[in-house]
């Protein structure tokens, strides 16, 4: 009753041209595996995918354009690494070292450790703050071998001079901050009890409280010069702010020994 029917004349498939066909029928984007064989987790695959890749050719290092670069440089010449081209003035995204054996690529700084964590670096630098954020995502997915003591700067709440931020937070206020770091200013006006709406924002922060945008920035204060010449002032400061070596961690264990040279000459001449 189950069986279709045949057209007059035709033979039926033998047992074995009968199984080939149902698996043809089959997805064929879906390898077969031995018997016995099961399926890679996600984190076995990407592990896979990133020795592959790194079974041969240079290190590479991660780095951002502008202040983070140029105070890496001299870290770099301390482990006798040379870089030959600046990125501020080559259009090259990937840089050569006087280290055959190694390598730089420039990314934005918000991008250093995803291309770390997912093995596109072997290692990288960046900053406490963007890691903060990094790891609001993306959680234990780093190694962070090294306080570089390099980009120093501050982590602060800014508002219009003349906005009496205090008094606000005592009454209770809800305010309104421009941020882009949204999780650490989430976490910093939690653990006050201020409530406070988060709008993002990537850029030009300042200008914010200047058009009635919001109450408040959390931003990176170096200097206050930039705070000064658009009449704003800093009134608490979240965090102190540096930048880490980070590292991958499968690159750790399959390429220690090239690795582990590297991070001891950054560890020495951060401290020195």
């Amino acid at each position: 009753m189950n069986t279709p029917a045949r057209p007059p004349g035709e033979r039926a498939p033998s047992h074995g041209e009968d199984v080939a066909q149902r698996q043809e029928g089959g997805s064929s984007s879906t390898p077969a595996r031995p018997p016995g064989g099961r399926v890679p987790s996600h984190g076995e695959d990407v592990a896979q995918r990133q020795e592959g890749r790194r079974s041969a050719g240079p290190l590479t290092l991660a780095l951002s354009k502008g202040r983070i670069f140029d105070e890496t440089m001299p870290l770099l010449a301390a482990a006798g690494v040379e870089v030959a081209e600046n990125p501020e003035s080559s259009r090259k995204l990937i840089l050569p070292t006087s280290d055959p054996g190694l390598r730089l690529i420039i990314v934005r700084a918000s991008d250093v450790p995803t291309y770390v964590q997912y093995g596109a670096a072997d290692f990288g630098i960046a900053g406490k703050d963007v890691l903060f954020e990094h790891a609001a995502q993306h959680p234990g997915g780093l190694y962070q071998p090294v306080d570089l003591n390099i980009a120093k700067c501050r982590l602060c709440v800014a508002v219009r001079q003349g906005f009496d931020y205090e008094a606000a937070v005592h009454q209770g206020s809800r305010l309104r901050v421009a941020t882009k770091y949204v999780q650490a200013a989430r976490e910093h006006f939690a653990a006050k009890g201020v409530y406070v709406d988060l709008i993002k924002l990537y850029g030009s922060m300042e200008l914010a409280p200047l058009v009635g945008l919001a109450d408040a920035i959390v931003d990176l204060v170096s200097t206050g010069g930039t705070l000064k010449a658009n009449n704003l002032v800093a009134v608490e400061e979240i965090v102190p702010i540096s930048s880490r070596l980070i590292v991958n961690q499968a690159s750790l264990k399959t390429r220690a020994a090239e690795l582990q040279p590297l991070i001891d000459a950054f560890a020495r001449a951060s401290a020195a």
